[in-house]
């Protein structure tokens, strides 16, 4: 990509997209378009045509999602079907009639089924059925792979996807009714260090493992495959390392410096038992991740207490 080449991040204020931003400038590129929500209600249809016949960016990173927990997700299961569904539609539509150069869309690792075998191929994709709590979410990201997919086909359009791991770093969301387990954890045990609570009650049996990827190490990855990467397949981006969720909340209560117990409560969902990416495929473009769960943690930690985030964010 040309380093004036005009692009645009699609959800820059979210954890990836800011993450997204930061890479490109600093790899020198200074023609980023970005739109906050107020600006560009990216699930209306006229508005997105007419931004990007107006705009006429070359490259287009569709970060913006509704996201959430699995609270979240199985609360506003209509909400976050719909949303999804119109914000990656209008986008990938309005990039293949404006003449987009190429399209990276990002998804999720819910995209696979809740029993496939493990580690998870890319070649899983639809091969049985999905975890429930998160289905609307999955769904609307399944349809957004295809889409590009059969732009690809019928157009000739490059539109690229990426499936991240679970996420964390700055720009998380720490709110406890929907946030992701890693924020949600160390918002938990920060607290009862502050109220020098005696114990931390973690959700369900803390035995599903899950993999987890520094949001900077995501977007490193995704710069490196919008240079280098054309393939129709999606790309699984990821560590390749799994915790369970018991040695996770251990790891970040050492980090925090809580000295109370861990309770598990096992009337609260686990949701998918295991869910570890084969990140085989984008080792062999050329990429693999950088930054340790131990590191990552501890910086995000370090931040959260430097930016007083808990300060401002609902409990």
């Amino acid at each position: 990509m040309n380093k004036e080449a005009k692009i645009f991040v699609a959800g820059h204020r979210g954890m990836v997209g800011s993450a997204m931003v930061r890479r490109l400038e600093r790899a020198g590129f200074n023609n980023i378009i970005t739109r906050t929500s107020s600006q560009l209600n990216l699930t209306n249809q006229a508005a997105v045509a007419d931004f990007f016949a107006a705009e006429k960016p070359e490259y287009v990173v569709l970060a913006a999602a509704k996201v959430g927990g699995i609270m979240a997700n199985n609360t506003y299961r209509g909400q976050f079907i719909y949303e999804n569904l119109m914000i990656q539609n209008n986008v990938i539509h309005q990039s293949y009639v404006n003449g987009v150069k190429k399209l990276l869309f990002l998804g999720s690792s819910c995209i696979y089924p809740k029993m496939a075998p493990q580690p998870l191929k890319e070649d899983y994709l639809l091969t049985g059925t999905l975890e429930h709590t998160n289905e609307p979410y999955a769904i609307a990201k399944i349809a957004g792979i295809k889409m590009c997919e059969a732009y690809r086909t019928q157009y000739g359009c490059n539109f690229i996807s990426a499936m991240p791991t679970n996420l964390y770093g700055p720009n998380d969301n720490y709110d406890l009714h929907n946030s992701h387990v890693l924020p949600a954890l160390i918002r938990k045990f920060h607290t009862a260090k502050v109220n020098q609570d005696k114990s931390v009650v973690i959700w369900g049996t803390g035995t599903p493992r899950r993999e987890f990827l520094h949001v900077d190490d995501l977007a490193d990855a995704c710069y490196y495959l919008l240079e280098h990467y054309d393939g129709e397949q999606l790309v699984n981006v990821g560590s390749g390392v799994d915790v369970t969720i018991f040695e996770l909340a251990n790891l970040v209560k050492q980090i925090v410096g809580f000295n109370g117990e861990i309770e598990l409560d096992p009337s609260k969902p686990d949701g998918t038992p295991r869910k570890l990416m084969d990140v085989s495929k984008l080792e062999k473009v050329g990429w693999k991740y950088k930054i340790s769960l131990e590191e990552g943690i501890g910086s995000v930690y370090k931040e959260v207490l430097e930016k007083k985030i808990f300060d401002t964010q609902t409990v």
